[in-house]
């Protein structure tokens, strides 16, 4: 189990200021959300409505504009171990064979000794058994995705914080990976912050939904998903959960039938 922590966003807006001109961006507008550990948060919405600057804002990355981000009452300041921030693209250490990357962290916290095993098993988790003595640059996009992940998982953060984690991953790894993390998820029970664009996986996944739209950036809709776990994609519930998520990011779409 993790340690329980409670996070807070408190009318969280962020800008950014363009170089070529004294505009600025208002990536976010107002922010306001709580969530706990226990809790597997899933963000969607349209690119450009601030699901990343959210991230990276709990991970201490970049300070908002306005409003306050909080972890048990403290600010958030800077980066630090009790979060652990995936982002959309691998970033590998080039030099590093895919046990080295996974074990990197654990190394340079001096906690490898005695957990050589738990990095092997993280290896087969994503099926990369065989390209453990290989270096990123011989492996594919996906494979090189995978071994980001669970570089991240590896360290047991308070705060898992996701940015479209699988992305680049195909159809039925994506979905092998899904249940993966929820199981390291509902074993420890820590905080899980998730950025998706993919409306069934975000619902899969999550105990609530947070839809965003943007210019400026907010969130439109907080949905609990009340479904037991693991979920039936094409359950009637899970349906109308997606309809309806469909339907406040304006991708619903109606028939001919109720127009007439």
């Amino acid at each position: 189990m993790s340690k329980n922590v409670v996070l807070k966003m408190d009318n969280v807006s962020k800008g950014f200021a363009k170089i070529e001109t004294d505009e600025v961006t208002n990536a976010l507008n107002q922010v306001s959300a709580t969530m706990k550990s226990g809790e597997f948060i899933s963000l969607v919405g349209p690119s450009g409505c601030g699901k990343s600057t959210i991230l990276r804002l709990i991970a201490g990355l970049i300070q908002p504009t306005t409003g306050t981000i909080t972890i048990d009452d403290k600010p958030v300041g800077e980066p630090g171990p009790d979060r652990g921030l995936m982002f959309q693209k691998a970033t590998l250490f080039p030099w590093l064979t895919v046990w080295d990357n996974v074990a990197f962290s654990l190394r340079m916290q001096g906690k490898l000794k005695g957990n050589e095993d738990k990095v092997e098993n993280m290896i087969n988790v994503i099926g990369l058994k065989d390209f453990r003595d290989d270096y990123p640059g011989q492996l594919s996009g996906g494979m090189a995705q995978r071994v980001a992940l669970v570089r991240c998982l590896i360290n047991e953060p308070d705060i898992l914080l996701l940015d479209e984690p699988l992305g680049a991953l195909d159809a039925f790894t994506r979905m092998n990976m899904q249940d993966e993390i929820l199981k390291i998820w509902q074993r420890r029970q820590q905080l899980a912050i998730m950025v998706t664009h993919d409306v069934d996986e975000a619902i899969y996944m999550g105990t609530r939904v947070l839809v965003m739209d943007a210019h400026p950036g907010r969130v439109i809709s907080d949905i609990t998903i009340d479904l037991p776990m693991p979920r039936d994609r094409s359950s009637r519930e899970f349906v109308a959960y997606r309809n309806d998520i469909l339907n406040k990011l304006h991708f619903g779409g109606t028939s001919k039938a109720e127009e007439a």
